[in-house]
């Protein structure tokens, strides 16, 4: 690993962990009202599943020269797996067994992909698998955005989408798109060349409606309600998402 891919991956780490880190807020407000109120516990358990797949898919026998990959998936998996317990133990009765539910489904994706990975592939074959799976989680936790593009579009106003947020998305998928194109590595650049454009997208839409103050009775959400990928209408009680990051 020569230094400009060591120095991209250290920047993809910093910049994903502030992605990982955002919705410290939100579990602050939901530990001290106890309760998970309107927000969704689902997108943390997607990005677990993600982050898991991601940090397998780095180790040295799967794939070799991303062990920066791991190190930020690891870390981020244990955030997750945090955010996640939080909401099994204080959501209400029925969101509670659905996140428990969802839970149990992301470790037993993760399960069979590390058990055939170990006893059924071997080399080249082991890394095609895993670099698929985490590919295809990563592609999906990045494209989470656009239900907030298009509410943009929509009300002619980024009120409704932090503008570091955005700037952070495109730094994290930036770093790893071009970490991922220094290691010839497609199912690191791929993924995050989407999270790139799609963060790009955002600050394009930032500066065309920057100006616009859109619905002034209206209540902007902080950034940790836009990591929430639930329903983008905060106007109505609702709260909003986008998520993750890679790294």
């Amino acid at each position: 690993m020569d230094v400009a891919h060591l120095l991209f991956g250290i920047f993809g780490n910093a910049s994903a962990l502030f992605l990982f880190l955002a919705p410290v807020i939100t579990f602050k407000r939901i530990i001290q009202n106890r309760s998970t109120e309107k927000f969704s516990g689902i997108p943390y358990v997607m990005t677990l599943l993600n982050c898991l797949l991601s940090a397998w898919y780095g180790l040295p026998f799967v794939s070799p020269h991303n062990i920066l990959v791991s190190t930020v998936n690891g870390t981020g998996s244990l955030i997750e797996i945090v955010y996640v317990l939080i909401f099994i133990v204080l959501a209400p009765k029925k969101q509670k067994a659905k996140i428990l539910g969802l839970f149990t489904f992301v470790l037993s994706v993760f399960s069979a992909v590390v058990f055939v990975s170990l006893f059924a592939l071997h080399g080249n074959s082991r890394k095609l698998f895993c670099g698929f799976a985490a590919a295809i989680f990563s592609i999906i936790m990045y494209g989470s955005p656009l239900s907030i593009m298009r509410l943009v579009i929509k009300t002619k106003s980024v009120e409704f989408m932090p503008f570091f947020l955005s700037l952070f998305v495109f730094l994290c998928g930036t770093s790893w798109f071009i970490f991922g194109l220094l290691g010839r590595d497609p199912f690191v650049a791929v993924p995050n060349g989407v999270g790139s454009a799609l963060g790009a997208m955002q600050l394009i839409l930032y500066v065309v409606y920057r100006d616009n103050k859109g619905d002034t009775g209206k209540k902007a959400p902080t950034v940790e309600e836009f990591m929430e990928m639930g329903d983008a209408k905060p106007q109505q009680g609702k709260q909003s998402n986008a998520n993750g990051t890679q790294g």
